[in-house]
């Protein structure tokens, strides 16, 4: 009995496996930054350096935001500055709304940690390979923005 068990693990696992790494092969690039003791300061310019090899398919870039029930606004203005291989920059100023009127939180999770996949551009293609930077600053009028647990950034290549 034990034998077949252990033929049998042998043969699934690696169809599990392969099952496993074929999920979110559109994933390009994800990554976060941890915020200390869940404040952002404004200092704190979280960068994302992202090497790109593909210039023939359409992306959506993404920013993944993680907050918890002191984050005290309804909204987030975020300064995103993007560098090109070749250096030229280009910045961004984005708002997102968090909440709605009444102050519900939006995103998923439970207890007080909600995560929001915020869009920042779709249908992107880049124009060169090489290292893509893109920093990001938040644009709230207070030093330390407390409540956030960490930003990440995703790049999702865009399925034909």
């Amino acid at each position: 009995m034990i034998k077949k068990i252990n033929s049998n693990l042998i043969l699934f696992l690696p169809a599990l496996l392969l099952l496993i790494s074929s999920c979110n092969t559109n994933v390009v690039y994800t990554d976060s930054v941890v915020m200390s003791e869940n404040i952002w300061p404004l200092m704190n310019l979280p960068e994302f350096r992202v090497t790109i090899t593909d210039t023939l398919n359409s992306n959506n870039l993404f920013f993944n935001l993680r907050t918890g029930s002191d984050y005290p606004f309804r909204n987030l203005y975020l300064f995103v500055t993007a560098t090109s291989p070749a250096g030229s920059k280009i910045t961004d100023t984005l708002q997102y709304h968090l909440a709605d009127d009444k102050g519900n939180r939006f995103g998923k999770g439970f207890g007080d940690i909600r995560e929001l996949k915020l869009p920042y551009k779709s249908h992107i293609f880049f124009p060169a390979k090489g290292e893509y930077v893109f920093q990001i600053q938040h644009g709230m009028r207070t030093q330390d923005l407390k409540g956030v647990y960490d930003i990440g950034f995703r790049i999702e290549r865009i399925s034909k």
